[in-house]
């Protein structure tokens, strides 16, 4: 399975989402209303977050406590990718996501981090640091 792929599979409902980004519910779903990220919904509505997600959130975040506005955000983060991708249930990532235990999703949480900090040098620091309070 390709990076792109497996960064974009739908993993995590919003509690473990909040958990990992020190946001509220409300705030996520602010983001999701203004456009901002795109998580995929199950066919009972829960909706299911995927890395990409998770680092979106992360970044909306630094960028409000820098003092930027919805409207700012949304710029800055079409500047970077102007075609970002929604997260999607497959048949198949429906059928890995509920088969994975909690060892297996932790432990693919942590490859990610590692490979987006070898890739990603400046912004890394940031996610790595914002996720490490996960692996004790």
């Amino acid at each position: 399975m390709s990076d792109d792929i497996r960064r974009n599979m739908a993993l995590f409902p919003i509690g473990i989402v909040m958990k990992l980004t020190d946001l509220t519910a409300r705030q996520i779903r602010y983001y999701e209303q203004n456009e901002l990220i795109h998580p995929a919904r199950t066919e009972g509505k829960q909706r299911l977050f995927s890395f990409n997600d998770v680092d979106c959130l992360l970044e909306i975040k630094a960028l409000i406590e820098k003092g930027l506005n919805i409207a700012g955000i949304k710029q800055v983060l079409q500047m970077q990718e102007p075609a970002a991708e929604q997260t999607e249930i497959s048949t198949t990532s429906e059928a890995k996501r509920k088969d994975m235990t909690d060892k297996e999703l932790h432990q693919l949480l942590r490859q990610q981090i590692m490979y987006h900090s070898a890739s990603r040098n400046g912004e890394a620091a940031l996610i790595r640091g914002e996720l490490s309070r996960f692996f004790h």
